[in-house]
């Protein structure tokens, strides 16, 4: 099956002034019914509005009904958005895994950049490892850590992303 790359649109408001402390912060969670394309670009559409007004940039994912998404800005806009995304009854088990300040965005054009990645009938080849299932698990930080700096280097090397 193809994957798509979807980087989204510019983020306008994706510099926060230079006093507002930046937040960064990776989720997981499980889709309470699976979603199809024509919801998953719904959601997404939704979101880069939203994000575009917030200064919020980030990347999400989804495979086989679970999520992981990688959200920055500011401190108070994401607490806020997360408040809200836990609150959405399309998903549950919301589970934070990296929350972190940082000085710099990692996706600072993407409003929302999107990977809907496909689940393969194909057996993976021995010592294989898979990210995203190391991101749902999130029960080791550095397992965590790591995971998420390969799906977001991955993502960036498949959207051809100059950042």
């Amino acid at each position: 099956m193809r994957d798509e790359v979807n980087e989204g649109v510019a983020a306008e408001g994706a510099s926060a002034p230079a006093s507002a402390p930046l937040k960064s912060l990776v989720y997981s969670s499980t889709a309470v019914q699976p979603f199809d394309d024509t919801q998953l670009d719904a959601l997404l559409q939704q979101a880069r509005m939203r994000n575009s007004l917030l200064g919020i940039t980030g990347m999400l994912s989804y495979r086989g009904g679970s999520f992981i998404q990688f959200l920055e800005g500011s401190e108070d806009h994401i607490d806020a958005l997360m408040a809200s995304i836990r609150a959405d009854q399309r998903h549950r088990d919301v589970r934070v895994l990296i929350e972190d300040r940082i000085s710099e965005r990692q996706f600072s054009s993407w409003t929302m950049g999107y990977e809907r990645m496909r689940n393969t009938e194909q057996r993976p080849p021995a010592g294989f490892r898979d990210t995203f299932a190391d991101l749902q698990r999130g029960d080791d930080d550095l397992i965590t850590a790591r995971a998420a700096r390969e799906l977001m280097f991955w993502f960036k090397v498949r959207s051809g992303a100059q950042e």
